[in-house]
């Protein structure tokens, strides 16, 4: 194959030799983009970036031709699959209601909500449920990612979430749930009165019948004890060492890590586990 320095910049020799790098990525491309994308118009797109790119190029400044070709050649198609995003803002305005609706029943009901309990909630049937999922899941042809060393997505500015953080992000929303379900019954009351209900320190240390400054002491014990649990299951390296291994501290701990390792394996169903985790919370 001719090298890109062996013709010069701008000449449909350049062009010709690199042709078969849009075919290359439009090939890689279909490989993660819905079945009803074309393949044509995916084409089109990279070759007539390509012709941009042979005349703009500039040797000069360092960069091997076919990289620089294949940025302004990934740009160009992921263009094309932004202007044939069908989902309508309505569907992703509707989407954004049930991720919403699903998180509030999380919330309140210390599990994840059956699709039956998101419909009641938001007033639709569980039919429209899964066709809004479908509906947004073929839409999602930007989360493109063509090889280890470039990708598509490297060339969106986007301050939008990545697909592979929003899934992050509600893993640990659920991981979070899980372990505040399964706090102790006191340490449980103040993190739900104080964080969800928004209930002033003073009312909730009249309803235990202790002082604020024990509500605080509980509040931090339970913040605590949350963010190690959710350390364990998702980042066990971030999880400190107890100060006293082996002790009842220590296995109360573990008891209560294991609870809510259980309730996620169970799918959020409480577990006979949180009844050993007895963390001295009087």
């Amino acid at each position: 194959m001719t090298h890109y320095s062996d013709v010069p910049p701008g000449s449909e020799a350049l062009i010709v030799v690199h042709v078969p790098l849009v075919g290359h990525i439009v090939r890689e491309t279909m490989a993660r983009v819905p079945s009803h994308v074309d393949r044509d118009d995916l084409g089109s797109a990279g070759l007539a970036a390509l012709v941009q790119a042979a005349h703009s190029y500039d040797p000069d400044r360092g960069v091997p031709f076919n990289r620089y070709a294949s940025t302004r050649i990934r740009g160009a198609i992921l263009d094309e699959l932004r202007s044939i995003d069908w989902a309508s803002r309505s569907v992703r305005r509707r989407a954004r209601e049930l991720d919403s609706t699903r998180s509030h029943l999380a919330t309140l009901l210390g599990r994840t909500p059956t699709t039956a309990e998101i419909a009641q909630a938001s007033g639709m049937s569980t039919d429209e449920i899964a066709a809004n999922v479908d509906d947004v899941a073929r839409a999602q042809v930007l989360s493109l990612h063509a090889s280890e060393d470039d990708s598509i997505g490297d060339s969106l500015a986007s301050s939008s979430p990545t697909p592979e953080a929003v899934l992050e992000h509600r893993e640990r929303l659920t991981y979070m749930t899980e372990a505040i379900a399964e706090l102790p019954e006191r340490l449980r009351h103040v993190v739900e009165q104080y964080f969800l209900a928004e209930r002033p320190m003073a009312e909730i240390a009249a309803t235990l019948g202790v002082t604020e400054s024990r509500v605080s002491q509980l509040r931090a014990e339970a913040l605590v004890l949350l963010r190690d649990a959710l350390n364990s299951a998702l980042e066990p390296d971030l999880v400190p060492e107890a100060a006293r291994p082996g002790g009842a501290a220590a296995r109360r701990r573990d008891a209560y890590f294991a609870a809510v390792a259980a309730r996620h394996a169970g799918g959020g169903v409480r577990t006979q586990a949180r009844d050993q985790v007895q963390v001295n919370s009087a």
